[in-house]
């Protein structure tokens, strides 16, 4: 599965008067893997909603940003045990955490649904597009490609990012511009970490209800005049077949 960027915070302290001064500290964790090496912790410190102070595992000491916040820099460096633990957050609260986090939540994923349907390009040198919307997936990485007789299309694709749903879940759309030819068949590739194997789904025209009516009957008429060509020829091939006596 690919690897994730996390930031997860704990507020540890808050205080605030009538007046609305507030001052807080918040410790968090920025991570793309369980390795320590891949962590970083930072301790953050917040007077009136501007930082004024902080720790990251990164720089091993405080740094202050304001006047006031550079004399506490000073200060908590000044003290050794502070300051050494400050730096062993990392591999307590962090690592030993982290663990926990991969085991039950980012090792989770959730197999896409797909939409394959058509639409009219605004602009285009093709008369048609085809659209593939990927819905309800987990982890956000996935790869959206396009099939042409069974080999991938590389031009005339456009594909958004993997946008969040507010859920958990991701979405993602891709383009195909395309002109249309007797026969072929046009598919949509979805490779994702919840699946053993890619989905590929097929484009149905007569089953695309976003098809413009007048596409549908053109479609329809075809069908049925191949379907009649084939009867009729069946009934001559029936009618005139020699019969030995």
């Amino acid at each position: 599965m690919a690897s994730f960027f996390l930031c997860l915070s704990l507020l540890f302290i808050s205080l605030s008067t009538a007046d609305g001064f507030k001052m807080y500290v918040v410790s968090r964790c920025d991570f793309n893997s369980t390795e320590l090496k891949d962590i970083k912790y930072i301790r953050a410190y917040y007077y009136n909603k501007i930082e004024y102070a902080r720790f990251d595992s990164d720089v091993g000491k405080f740094v202050g940003y304001t006047d006031f916040g550079v004399k506490q820099a000073k200060y908590f460096n000044s003290h050794p045990g502070r300051l050494a633990a400050a730096r062993a957050e990392k591999e307590r609260y962090c690592h030993n955490n982290i663990g926990v986090w991969y085991k039950n939540i980012l090792t989770k994923s959730v197999k896409p649904y797909v939409k394959l349907h058509s639409t009219t390009p605004a602009y285009s040198q093709h008369p048609a597009m085809l659209v593939c919307s990927v819905y309800d997936f987990f982890p956000s990485k996935i790869k959206v490609s396009w099939l042409r007789d069974g080999q991938e299309v590389t031009s005339d694709v456009t594909s958004t990012e993997e946008m969040a749903d507010g859920d958990w879940y991701y979405q993602t759309h891709s383009h195909l511009e395309y002109t249309p030819r007797s026969g072929e068949k046009i598919s949509c590739k979805v490779e994702h970490a919840s699946l053993e194997k890619p989905l590929i789904t097929d484009w149905d025209p007569s089953s695309d209800s976003s098809m413009p009516e007048s596409e549908r009957n053109k479609l329809a008429i075809g069908a049925s005049g191949l379907i009649l060509g084939l009867i009729l020829s069946l009934a001559g091939f029936i009618y005139y077949r020699p019969v030995h006596t």
